[in-house]
């Protein structure tokens, strides 16, 4: 019983050491004025009315889920399929895709971003400064997640009995793949699709490095004003992880 009691504490009061700076940052984004005292002299909305009539922030913020919901229609098309000929088609290149989705974990961010640099400044795709150079960056990022999330889906069942299955109904492999296998995994796509939309919004040295203010996201934008009056950055910081904690809150219940 007082293991248990001792277990509680510990754990209300990490979470509570957690929320301190949240719930400082949510005050600090109502107060009119907090200077010297303990609580703010006054509250308001006005912070958070000038954030949402700011054609530049809203202008950032479409930015930053175009490019996300862009990245995951991609890597939807391309890594469903691909994972699912690994398992069914070729079992034994698991063991190499599973190296190649750790290859970016090794280059950091900052020097992926000078290689981009070099390739796409000019030439004959000249693409930085716009949104694909992201879209690119993006999906390297987002295949980890999403492969190990289907891998571990397809690992469950049994991809090659359902498939001989459906076959021997009269379906075709895309027909079998689309009406057996993909409802199967539909939960940990979801919730792989979910979290890395998560991700992809607080993502900052590649939008930062490659497209900058030529294509703002919600982040440059963030990292832009960040000189200015600090009730109207704590707003900017709570409306996005207001944001990103609620998209978390429905990936985790899809993963359930």
């Amino acid at each position: 019983m007082h293991t248990n009691r001792y277990h509680q504490f510990v754990l209300y009061g990490l979470m509570a050491l957690l929320s301190i700076p949240v719930l400082a940052t949510l005050i600090y984004s109502f107060s009119q004025h907090w200077g010297a005292t303990i609580l703010p002299d006054g509250l308001t909305f006005d912070w958070y009315l000038k954030l949402w009539q700011e054609p530049r922030f809203l202008t950032a913020f479409s930015h930053s889920l175009l490019i996300a919901l862009g990245t995951l229609v991609f890597s939807t098309v391309v890594i469903v399929p691909a994972t699912f000929v690994v398992f069914y088609y070729f079992p034994h290149l698991d063991r190499w895709m599973n190296i190649l989705i750790l290859i970016q974990f090794a280059v950091p961010p900052v020097v992926s971003s000078v290689g981009l640099l070099q390739i796409y400044a000019d030439g004959p795709l000249p693409l930085i400064g716009t949104p694909w150079v992201l879209i690119g960056c993006y999906f390297t990022i987002v295949l980890p997640f999403m492969y190990r999330a289907l891998a571990n889906g397809l690992q469950g069942l049994n991809v090659r009995d359902l498939m001989d299955a459906a076959h021997l109904l009269g379906a075709s492999t895309p027909a079998a793949f689309l009406r057996v296998v993909l409802p199967n995994i539909r939960k940990g796509l979801m919730a792989a699709l979910f979290l890395s939309f998560s991700f992809l919004l607080g993502e900052f040295v590649f939008a930062n490095i490659l497209v900058g203010s030529r294509y703002e996201t919600l982040n440059v934008y963030l990292y832009s004003v960040r000189s200015t009056s600090g009730h109207f950055v704590s707003a900017v910081v709570m409306s996005y992880f207001i944001f990103t904690l609620g998209v978390t809150w429905v990936a985790t219940r899809l993963s359930r």
